[in-house]
């Protein structure tokens, strides 16, 4: 009974794929873990607080010093406290997710085009240019990429300009290394031989047969590494390398009022669940997608 009633459920679900398309099987695998809906349900909440942040919150109370009001805690008047200066603790963390997660999108975006022209290259044509590109991107991954990224910055100086392209180079060599190994898994498929034989060259080839048939691990690997980047850019900002103050970001909000968290403990809580919870968030949102894009798990 337990068997046939197993296989009518089989049956049951996989009429129910006829006639869908990948994108729509996919979101549906996402629906089913939790998690993973959580994570983008607090992803969402975090880009309408930052996006709509001119409509509701006065940038003035952001970098505009207020001493007469200076450490006052969570109340009425101000949701989540002043700071040392009087700054609005709430404004000054929604204008900092600003910088904090669109330059982390911003970092991440630039990386994965790099990663996948030089992964893809890589893989695809093997020999002497795989041996050059990987040997090159082991140099850059010998040293940590926190170390990498504050020799960078103290290289170019401060600044998002600097921070992005600090943030985007370490981020380049785990990227490539991962588009590279996909791109192996598929280049010697027959419809990559088909396209082959067609005469299409290898640039064309690779962005039109390759590259879309690696893209979940690519999509997977990009959003888990927006967490990386995002503890990344809060590392450097704490360290005093990041964004220079009174410009808002989560790691220089932390790093100005540290001396006073003792005495006031939401200075240093509240901006570090901000924090704590973006990253969590995103790795919910990449474990969901790994599990969606993963056949084997398709019921």
């Amino acid at each position: 009974m337990k068997k046939n009633k197993k296989k009518k459920e089989q049956i049951g679900a996989l009429k129910s794929t006829i006639g869908v398309s990948q994108s729509e099987l996919i979101w549906r695998r996402y629906k089913k873990n939790k998690l993973a809906m959580i994570g983008l349900a607090i992803m969402i909440i975090y880009m309408l607080l930052i996006l709509t942040a001119p409509l509701y919150i006065d940038y003035a109370g952001v970098t505009t010093m207020n001493i007469a009001k200076r450490f006052m805690g969570p109340g009425r008047e101000h949701i989540f406290g002043t700071d040392q200066y009087g700054r609005d603790l709430f404004a000054r963390i929604v204008y900092g997710g600003r910088i904090s997660l669109f330059a982390g999108l911003a970092s991440v975006a630039l990386s994965l085009l790099i990663s996948c022209a030089l992964g893809g290259l890589a893989g695809y044509k093997g020999g002497r240019i795989d041996n050059v590109i990987m040997r090159v991107l082991d140099i850059f991954m010998a040293v940590p990429s926190l170390l990498l990224s504050m020799a960078i910055v103290a290289a170019l100086g401060t600044g998002i300009s600097k921070l992005l392209i600090a943030i985007t180079i370490t981020s380049i060599p785990g990227g490539a290394r991962m588009v590279r190994s996909a791109t192996l898994s598929v280049k010697n498929q027959e419809f990559i031989e088909a396209a082959r034989s067609g005469g299409q060259n290898s640039v064309k080839i690779i962005i039109k047969h390759i590259l879309p048939n690696c893209i979940g691990p690519i999509i997977i690997n990009a959003t888990l590494s927006l967490g990386t980047v995002i503890m990344s850019i809060a590392s450097l900002g704490f360290l005093g390398i990041g964004i220079t103050p009174p410009t808002p970001e989560w790691g220089t909000i932390l790093s100005e009022n540290r001396q006073f968290i003792r005495n006031y403990v939401y200075l240093g809580i509240i901006p570090g669940a901000a924090i704590g919870l973006a990253v969590m968030s995103l790795n919910f949102i990449g474990d969901g997608l790994r599990d969606a894009f993963d056949p084997r798990t398709r019921k």
